[in-house]
């Protein structure tokens, strides 16, 4: 028997470090707290704190790493919600450059090879190509 989530009133407002949270945009609320003071969190190009309450409509923009999310504020949850219900309190409006900074940045980590370590072994290199699904080169 699925869980109930109770609607959220249109008057409800919860704090924005407990909400980043609760849809889990990040994975501790200390962390979220970190992130609202550093200023990785705005509304309008305005750094918020913390404590700030956010309610449903609010369009907000969160950092992270490479990636800046812009996500719409549908209702304010109980608790943590699991991941199959959190489009249920927030739209994802980030656009698919941003996704897409992530991917990149991925392949380069990947390509990348430490200043004076050489050329990539036989094995790294069978490793890349399988990777990047490129034919494998018969020796």
């Amino acid at each position: 028997m699925p869980r109930r989530v109770p609607a959220a009133s249109e008057d409800s407002a919860a704090r924005l470090d407990k909400w980043l949270w609760a849809v889990r945009l990040f994975r501790t609320r200390s962390l979220a707290a970190t992130a609202c003071r550093a200023g990785d969190v705005t509304i309008d190009d305005r750094p918020l704190k913390p404590a700030r309450e956010v309610r449903p409509g609010e369009t907000i923009h969160v950092r992270q790493g490479v990636m800046r999310r812009t996500v719409v504020v549908l209702g304010v949850p109980p608790s943590r919600v699991g991941a199959a219900l959190v489009a249920q309190f927030l739209e994802d409006r980030t656009p698919p450059e941003e996704k897409q900074k992530v991917k990149d940045q991925a392949v380069q980590h990947l390509l990348a090879r430490e200043r004076g370590t050489g050329r990539p072994t036989k094995r790294e290199r069978r490793d890349l190509e399988a990777w990047l699904g490129l034919p494998t080169t018969e020796d």
